[in-house]
């Protein structure tokens, strides 16, 4: 019996990974939209403080296994938001990978739809955006970048996210590169705030909290479980449960 359920699961995630290859294929990337979807609130008409935290599936056939994930915030009053977040491109180019910008903050990444994964409103923001903007320009790998296992974009959403626990983000299983820990010790805080891991250089490591659950990460792959949503965490398809 437990040798179905194995075959099945991993049958899950064959399908998973092969559904996002030939999705990630679907256009080139010189078209492929980059159009806002309408989720982050309006700041003309939000005068509050903002944060939200995003994550979307990157382009090519590396989106069949990871995502790229930004941080936006947006200071009450503000006219507009700033994106922080990491590029490789940008590294390759001769250039800081850290990219602090602003634009929409839920716009598509070359063709893929972003998701939300923490946020936070109002009262007592604006603290946390200004511990945003001190721990990213704290960054320690600006001028470096690695696909895998990291220093990546992931690895720099997570530095900032350890500090800021309020927001409780948990990245998705697919952020690869988010067990990749900067503080140069081998144990940290999870991004939630909620645990704790220990990692080697991304490639190894538990982590336990209680918006993580449990995850173990072999080569950069998460694999886990989360109690308190009923979901698997797999590679390259993320969640799975209820």
């Amino acid at each position: 019996m437990m040798k179905v359920l194995l075959f099945l699961l991993l049958l899950a995630v064959a399908a998973g990974v092969a559904a996002k290859v030939f999705q990630a294929r679907a256009d080139d990337w010189w078209s492929a939209s980059r159009e806002p979807l309408g989720i982050a609130p309006d700041p003309a008409t939000t005068p509050e403080a903002v944060v939200q935290v995003y994550a979307a599936r990157t382009y090519g056939w590396r989106g069949a296994f990871g995502v790229h994930t930004w941080i936006a915030v947006k200071p009450g009053n503000a006219p507009a938001y700033t994106i922080y977040e990491v590029i490789g491109w940008r590294h390759y180019r001769g250039h800081s990978a850290l990219a602090v910008h602003q634009q929409a903050p839920d716009r598509r990444w070359f063709g893929n739809d972003p998701e939300v994964v923490a946020q936070a409103r109002g009262a007592g923001v604006d603290d946390l955006i200004r511990r945003i903007h001190d721990a990213a320009m704290a960054y320690p790998f600006a001028d470096t970048y690695r696909v895998w296992p990291g220093p990546n974009s992931n690895t720099f959403t997570a530095h900032v996210l350890r500090a800021v626990p309020e927001l409780r983000a948990d990245l998705p299983p697919t952020a690869i590169g988010k067990d990749y820990l900067t503080g140069g010790l081998p144990v940290a805080r999870t991004t939630s705030g909620t645990g704790f891991q220990f990692s080697v250089l991304g490639l190894l490591g538990i982590a336990a909290g209680i918006e993580e659950g449990v995850e173990v990460n072999i080569l950069g792959l998460t694999f886990g479980i989360d109690p308190l949503d009923l979901t698997l965490k797999m590679p390259g398809v993320g969640r799975l449960g209820v």
